[in-house]
């Protein structure tokens, strides 16, 4: 993440943090997941590693080519203007918080790897169509997203199509689930020790990060800004976070 800094504090490329941030934390959780047990290479720890591997590689190149495609996110543009002279070394101490919530993810990534059942078995079966699911889920809303910016007639409009007529950050819920499934996996057998509990870290922490901290809140701040009454008729009608279609009276 300092390596993210030394581009990310130069206007129009703070997109790359999180491009950074990705990849570091798929790479360290394949490692973890990789060498968490002296007696040899099992089974769940490939299929964790690969989880992790695929999560990374799907969501980092995605990121990537948004970021070569529109630059500066605008999370990071409110930042730098909230911050203004003092921008660049808040923000080496704000993505260093960053990387100690990635190592906090990648804890979820150990235990999980570290279940010590001897077989693979239904949990780690479930753990795995979660985070499928969850992949295949984020990258449809991530591309009926970007198919509705490449409309001309829809510049100006709040995306209420697809996945995100259920929820206003159907990318964000996905992202979410996805860590749930090595917490899935981490608890599968009765007999796991108690400190796999807290496997449920990582989609705890998900949650708060991206629905009440650095997601949800500065995105619709900026959508506001930029959408007014358009994006205010979005939020009354559709969900936050959560994809479940709101009961309107009369219904």
């Amino acid at each position: 993440m300092a390596a993210a800094w030394l581009i990310a504090r130069h206007p129009g490329y703070s997109g790359w943090t999180d491009v950074f941030w990705t990849f570091a934390t798929g790479i360290v959780g394949m490692l973890v997941a990789l060498i968490s047990n002296h007696d040899g290479l099992l089974a769940r720890q490939g299929l964790v590693a690969a989880l992790a591997a695929i999560w990374a590689l799907r969501l980092g190149l995605h990121i990537a080519a948004r970021t070569r495609q529109h630059g500066e996110d605008p999370r990071y543009a409110a930042l730098r203007e909230e911050w203004g002279s003092r921008f660049a070394w808040r923000l080496f101490l704000f993505l260093q918080i960053q990387a100690a919530a990635a190592w906090l993810l990648v804890s979820t990534i150990l235990l999980a790897a570290r279940n010590p059942s001897p077989r693979l078995g239904g949990g780690d079966a479930l753990g795995a169509m979660i985070l499928v699911v969850a992949i295949l889920g984020e990258g449809m809303a991530d591309r009926q997203l970007r198919h509705f910016r490449a409309d001309p007639g829809n510049r100006g409009r709040v995306c209420d199509q697809g996945l995100w007529c259920v929820s206003r950050h159907p990318n964000y819920f996905f992202e979410w689930l996805g860590w749930t499934a090595y917490a899935v996996i981490a608890l599968a057998p009765a007999a796991y020790p108690v400190t796999s509990w807290l496997a449920l870290i990582g989609p705890i922490f998900m949650y708060i990060l991206l629905a009440h901290v650095s997601g949800v809140p500065p995105l619709e701040a900026h959508m506001l800004e930029s959408r007014g009454d358009a994006f205010r008729t979005y939020q009354a009608r559709v969900p936050a976070f959560w994809p479940i279609p709101r009961l309107h009276k009369g219904n």
